[in-house]
């Protein structure tokens, strides 16, 4: 089962802008939030959570767009 590229790019995108979003909130954070290097911590999953808002995000403005066209 292969994915298609243009999902790849997707999640590859998603996944650079939640970073990006999440390290640059980092220093405004709770301390318990804060991503310890080479550990599985709070901070891993609100990364992830970042990275999961900012694909749901461009899924919703997908969807709306494609409804919008028809």
């Amino acid at each position: 089962m292969r994915l298609p590229v243009r999902k790849w790019l997707r999640y590859l995108v998603a996944i650079i802008l939640g970073n990006a979003l999440y390290f640059s909130l980092v220093p405004y954070l709770p301390p318990a939030t804060r991503h310890k290097p080479f550990h599985f911590d709070l901070g891993t999953i609100v990364d992830f959570w970042f990275c999961l808002l900012v694909y749901g995000l461009m899924e919703l403005g997908s969807y709306l767009h494609k409804r919008r066209s028809k």
